[in-house]
């Protein structure tokens, strides 16, 4: 942000320095966070997408016309204040040390398994190294993204699109990854239900609008008590001899929390090594 005084009547002026933003990956989390900028009042110069996946690339295009596809990696870091990694660790890992970066650079990653100190190593070059964990529901502005470590322009950008919280310690940070690795769980457990209805004759979009309100408002209220335990809103959401005590204990008997856990676990292993 700069700012002048026009000579003749001393009217002050805020200039927008605008950026010039690149992704390197266009898969279902790229579109989402590109979506969301798209949507948002962030300012940007223009926004350089990879090749990598063409079809989404060009819905991109035609959707936003700001957008420009471009094939090579490397024309897109050249052209680009900020550099959004989008990519699977693997194929991360092969072509990250490939690329040259321009010092000052900030560099934003959305991969799951690549630390900030092995990103360092493979980028060579002194930049402003972000890890970024965003997820769908950024393409409407809503969810959370933790980033780490913290960085204020990082997170008035992130904040524009949903909301950021900010991580100190990478190793703290690896609990929200694995955290996010709950996602297509979640979803799948609103299919059963889903699909439960559906076998009890009710219509399958009936079934889906209902189940997905439903949590979406038991989310919202879970949001708004977030200063309780959530503990309390479990107490809290039964009555004695109910259906949700029933469902409860039926669940915990069938060690369906235990499971998820366990699943937890596991993902966070896989993180740290």
């Amino acid at each position: 942000m700069g700012a002048f005084f026009l000579p003749n009547n001393l009217v002050f002026v805020d200039i927008v320095i605008t950026m010039k933003l690149g992704f390197i990956g266009t898969g279902k989390i790229a579109s989402s966070v590109i979506t969301g900028i798209c949507n948002s009042k962030i300012k940007f110069k223009k926004l350089i997408i990879s090749k990598r996946n063409n079809e989404i690339s060009l819905k991109l295009k035609k959707r936003f016309k700001k957008i420009i596809i471009n094939k090579s990696n490397q024309n897109i870091i050249d052209n680009s204040d900020w550099v959004f990694l989008s990519v699977t660790p693997s194929v991360g890992k092969r072509i990250i040390k490939k690329l040259s970066f321009k010092p000052k650079q900030t560099i934003v990653s959305f991969i799951s398994t690549i630390t900030l100190s092995e990103l360092k190593r493979m980028i060579r070059v002194n930049t402003n190294i972000v890890r970024a964990i965003p997820l769908p529901p950024i393409s409407i502005k809503r969810g959370p993204i933790p980033i780490c470590p913290p960085n204020k322009k990082v997170k008035s950008f992130f904040d524009k699109i949903g909301s950021t919280i900010e991580i100190k310690n990478e190793k703290l940070s690896i609990n929200f990854w694995a955290i996010s690795g709950m996602m297509a769980s979640y979803y799948d457990m609103l299919r059963v239900m889903s699909d439960w209805l559906v076998k009890k004759r009710v219509k399958r979009l009936d079934a889906q609008k209902y189940i997905t309100s439903l949590f979406l408002a038991l989310s919202e209220d879970a949001v708004i008590h977030s200063k309780k335990e959530l503990k309390y809103l479990v107490k809290e959401s039964q009555t004695p001899k109910g259906l949700n005590e029933q469902g409860l204990k039926e669940m915990s008997k069938k060690n369906v929390y235990k499971s998820v856990v366990d699943t937890l676990n596991s993902i966070h292993k896989r993180l740290n090594k």
